[in-house]
């Protein structure tokens, strides 16, 4: 791991030199596309001087043992030598979750599919709810987030809601959030005030690109025309701007009404269908390592309950890893890190335990 390591902090060395150079600078090109290498490389190699520099303290706190030193300045020496100890053993933990093979998608944007399940209204007051928790989350995340297509109800819920979240490491965060979703409250729609259970299902598709990932034959898919419904005054009655498309290999089929456009329709359900055959790919991918991911963090089965938010309690319970907040109030509002950062640790130590190749 180590001549890895060295090899790493040698060709950032190399990048830095590099982009010094007023030729690379001229040629935005091949600029970008090392500043895009270099800031892969920046973690690992700070991790890797700060477990130097641990070393080398333990180096020199055991030379100065050697000297035999009176009480008081041994004492001092061995409590630096356990401190240089324990800085050793973590970032030794830390290098080795940097070095772990990242997920391609980890980067890219994401389209969300959320599905009112079992409830009825109540189960699409829930969607609604689970819609408003992710917009929060990533306007705290500086992310970008735009509406593809909905199907509401008439008392503030959805049927369905599909949109896309666009930031750098969308899909890193929001992965985890695949699954079957359970709500426990008293609905506003009861008046006896009994306690409901409700589920909506949530899909987190990373976006395929363009280039290279996803190719789709105009002869396999057949597109419609109709007018939208919902918000956007006389317009939506009169254009047929919404798009339905159907891909006939799979029959996957995805509509967009959420532009006035027709063409901006088009486009943004080109995107839905890219990501869910990207998805398919992927899927039967992950089927290949599937003894590995067993032991792993679910992140893609949406038949699988992982979450459960119970109001009356004032809680937040992850079924995957066991793990519970009392704060329900500020996670549906977006504060959704805590038990993000919980779903990501227990994965990496899971890699670990499993001793994938790194």
């Amino acid at each position: 791991m180590f001549e890895r390591l060295q090899a790493i902090e040698n060709r950032y060395e190399e990048l830095n030199m590099r982009l010094a150079d007023p030729s690379v600078m001229n040629d935005q090109e091949q600029y970008l596309k090392l500043m895009k290498e270099h800031s892969e490389l920046a973690e690992i190699v700070e991790k890797f001087r700060e477990h130097k520099n641990y070393k080398k303290a333990l180096e020199e706190a055991k030379q100065m043992l050697d000297e035999k030193p009176d009480k008081e300045l041994m004492e001092m020496i061995e409590a630096e030598i356990d401190d240089a100890r324990d800085g050793i053993a973590r970032t030794e933990r830390e290098l080795k979750i940097l070095l772990m093979p990242k997920d391609p998608n980890d980067e890219k944007d994401v389209i969300v599919e959320i599905r009112a399940g079992a409830g009825g209204e109540e189960a699409a007051l829930f969607a609604a709810v689970l819609y408003r928790m992710y917009c929060h989350y990533a306007e705290s995340k500086g992310w970008v987030t735009s509406l593809i297509d909905s199907n509401p109800t008439e008392i503030g819920g959805f049927k369905e809601i599909v949109f896309e979240i666009e930031g750098k490491g969308a899909y890193s965060r929001l992965k985890y959030e695949s699954g079957v979703h359970r709500v426990q409250r008293v609905p506003t729609t009861e008046s006896s005030g009994r306690i409901h259970t409700s589920t909506a299902t949530v899909a987190v598709l990373p976006e395929a690109e363009d280039v290279g990932e996803i190719e789709i034959n105009p002869n396999d898919i057949e597109v419609d025309t109709y007018r939208a419904s919902g918000a956007g005054g006389q317009h939506v009655n009169k254009t047929s701007s919404a798009i339905r498309i159907t891909h006939i290999p799979t029959g996957i089929v995805v509509t967009c009404q959420d532009q006035r456009s027709q063409h901006k329709n088009r486009e943004k359900a080109m995107r839905v269908l890219k990501a869910k055959l990207y998805e398919i790919e992927r899927q039967k991918h992950d089927s290949e390592v599937a003894e590995n991911r067993k032991s792993q963090v679910g992140t893609g089965d949406r038949s699988e309950r992982i979450r459960t938010y119970n109001f009356p309690q004032r809680r937040v319970t992850d079924h995957r890893i066991g793990f519970t907040l009392y704060q329900i109030d500020q996670f549906i509002n977006g504060d959704m890190d805590e038990l993000i950062d919980a779903l990501i640790t227990t994965d990496q130590a899971r890699k670990l335990t499993n001793g994938e190749d790194i």
